[in-house]
């Protein structure tokens, strides 16, 4: 529980990055942002961030540009569905395997 500025006790939670632990040995594919589609970098300023948003593992960062922590992050989609452009694409993790 925390307070507010308003003074009011609230129950809130605040996750923190990976929540679910590392994942780098068991994601089978991984996001790939295409920077010239994202929307803050094209702006260059902080606007959309659904993919922060929406992220289960918070693993995005809300910066322009945008990083994924690929440590911590399941490659489960979610960012790429919301994306409205389309700048982030599901890659096979084998892909990047040397």
């Amino acid at each position: 529980m925390g307070t507010r500025d308003c003074g009011h006790i609230c129950g809130e939670s605040s996750p923190g990055i990976g929540e679910g632990g590392k994942t780098g040995e068991w994601r089978n594919s991984r996001p790939v942002i295409d920077e010239e589609k994202c929307t803050p970098v094209r702006k260059n300023k902080p606007t959309c961030f659904l993919c922060w948003l929406f992220c289960p593992e918070v693993t995005i960062t809300k910066t322009v540009p945008l990083r994924i922590d690929l440590e911590y992050c399941k490659g489960c989609g979610i960012c790429a569905e919301v994306c409205p452009t389309r700048a982030i694409a599901m890659v096979d993790e084998e892909d990047f395997v040397s």
